[in-house]
Parts: structure tokens; sequence; C-alpha cells
């Protein structure tokens, strides 16, 4: 089998394997947490914060309406364990079912326990399932108006640091689909973020591999990869390609992980998510592995990338280890010290 045909075979694989790992996520249950002031915190354009609901002491849904994509979107929200003074945000995307289903950080890994004695505001959007969290050129009849790139890096962190009191500093990180996204949206607001964390992402989107990957997983929902980036021949593939303008990466903390896809500490029976289903452990090995394999090596690649021009990064290739939550959690438990510090904590 050729190389591209080979990595088609990946692609295809890990689309199928997909549909096992995304749920239906439950609707939230809370009170409405306080009065807002007449004067909403809003952004530019337009974009304002809609209303607050709690959910405990430390954990609250913001809901903030979207001008570009004329909607209300929820965000998670973890507080920080000391709120007497302003703290940074770390903001935290879920992969391609973009929080929309059941594989979730809430849901999967132990992050509101983690933060319990961090003093950072942990944000979390809920949408943009399958949407590279990126600005579409147009709307997708199945996946609608996406303008993430504007949503995440213009309208929305001015709503979040007067809503929350934060110190304007910020991070993000993502795992798979959005471990590509966390580099372009760092890429396309530099100064935005003082720090990177991509897990089990593929980073570049250009290369025939890399928009094949990008198609598979976009049309997995029915979407159209035509209206988020153009045909093939393009300019939006390359704009949009995390590895080509690696260079924009300069000057912000990167953190970025991968395994080989070998089984790892994580593949048992009493592994996170498995409970003693064979089944689920068979899936995790063998897709989990599959899909785990190809995102190594594009991020073998982005390494190459970022050596050659001299940035400097902190990768951590496994030895084993899939495509699954329980390294993402461990990634997070990994990257926390280099993103924590970025931030000044």
């Amino acid at each position: 089998m050729s190389a591209i045909g080979h990595c088609r075979a990946l692609l295809a694989v890990a689309v199928v394997a997909s549909s096992a790992m995304f749920g239906q996520v439950a609707a939230a249950s809370a009170d409405e947490w306080r009065a807002l002031p007449a004067d909403k915190p809003a952004s530019a354009d337009g974009s304002v914060l809609d209303h607050i609901e709690e959910i405990d002491d430390r954990q609250l849904n913001m809901y903030v309406y979207s001008a570009a994509m004329d909607k209300v979107i929820l965000l998670e929200v973890i507080r920080p364990a000391d709120t007497s003074v302003p703290r940074p945000t770390l903001y935290l995307l879920n992969g391609a079912g973009g929080g929309e289903d059941s594989a979730t950080w809430q849901a999967r890994t132990d992050v509101v326990d983690f933060f319990a004695d961090e003093n950072v505001n942990v944000v979390t959007p809920v949408g943009g399932a399958y949407s590279y969290y990126t600005d579409w050129q147009k709307p997708d009849p199945v996946l609608g108006v996406n303008k993430w790139t504007t949503f995440l890096t213009e309208e929305l962190p001015p709503i979040v640091d007067a809503t929350l009191g934060t110190n304007g500093e910020n991070a993000i990180a993502g795992l798979s689909m959005s471990g590509t996204s966390v580099l372009s949206l760092a890429e396309a607001a530099p100064s935005l973020y003082r720090a990177v964390g991509a897990f089990s992402g593929c980073a570049e989107t250009s290369t025939k591999p890399g928009r094949d990957y990008v198609t598979f997983v976009v049309s997995f929902r029915g979407g159209d990869v035509e209206n988020m980036w153009g045909p093939p021949d393009d300019p939006d593939w390359v704009a949009n390609d995390p590895v080509v303008n690696a260079e924009k990466l300069r000057g912000i903390d990167l953190y970025i992980s991968n395994a080989t896809g070998l089984p790892g500490v994580h593949e048992n029976l009493n592994g996170p998510d498995i409970n003693g289903d064979v089944g689920v452990l068979a899936n995790q090995v063998i897709i989990g592995g599959i899909i785990e394999a190809g995102t190594n090596e594009c991020t073998h690649r982005l390494a190459d990338r970022l050596n050659a021009l001299g940035i400097p990064a902190t990768f951590d290739f496994r030895p084993t280890g899939t495509h699954s939550w329980g390294y993402w959690q461990d990634d997070l438990h990994n990257s926390w010290p280099m993103i924590a510090g970025s931030l000044g904590l």
C-alpha cells in the first residue's frame, strides 16, 4: 500500500471509530446565578454576555451571544480557588464532538478536581462539532454558520475578562481535532496566548494527507469541507496550516504531545472508561492505536518544522499510548506546570 493509501485507510478507520467515542450530552440543570448589570459585558462587534447559571461554588455556565455566528454559545467555567485578585484564563477545547456529546473534558477527566487548588479560570466552549474551530467561508447546510476563530480570538476574550474579572493573561489547550485548532488559533492571534497545549493533533492541513484527514473529520457529521476552506487549491488551506505558518508561534510557550498508538498503561480492563468491557478495550487498542499512529506522524513533522525554524517547544513523544482520554488527562497534568508558569502562577 502507498503512503497516501495508508494515510487514507487510517483516516477512514478514524472517522468510523469516532461514532463509538461520541454520545449524547444531558441537558444542564442549574439555577440562575445572579442578576446581570444593565450594561452586560460585550465585544466591539455586538457579541454580549447573555446570562449565567451557577453549578456550584466553583463552577458556572456562561452563555455568550456571538454576533459572527448569530447564536448563543454555552461556556463551561471553572473559577479560581482564590478570586481575591484577578486571575488568568485557560481556554480548554474539546475534540471533534465540540462538547456536544459525552466525550468531553468534564465527563471523561478529572479536570474539575485537578483545578480545585489552582488560581486560574478554565473556560470550555460547548459547540463547534466537526468545525475545526475555524472561520468557514460559507454557511454549511448541516453544520451551519461557523466563525469560531472570530468568536474565540475577538468576540469572547473581552467578555470573559469583564465577566470573570481576569488579569487578561491567557493560554489555550486542546486534543485531537482541537489539537490542530489551538495551534491555528494561536497563529491567528499570537499576542492573545502565552502558552499552547496541543495533544494528539494533526497540525498539517494543506498537504494531501492533511487535507484528507480534515475532510474525513468534517464529513463524518455531514459537513462539506469546501464550505470551510474551499476546494483543495484554495489558499485558505495553506493559510490555516499550523506547520506552514509555524513562524507565528515564535514567542509562545508550546507543549505538544503524541503517543505511538502502541498499547500503554491505560490499555487494560481497569483503564479509564473501559470498566471491564473487553469490547471497549479492543476498540481502544485497535482503533485508538491506528488514530494515534496517524497523528504521531503529523506531530513529528511539526517538530521538524519548529526545529528548522529554531522555535523552542516541549515535545512529549510517548513510546506507548492510544488516542484516548486517559492519556489526554495525563497530557493536561503534565503540561500544566509549563502553562501555569507561562501565566505567572
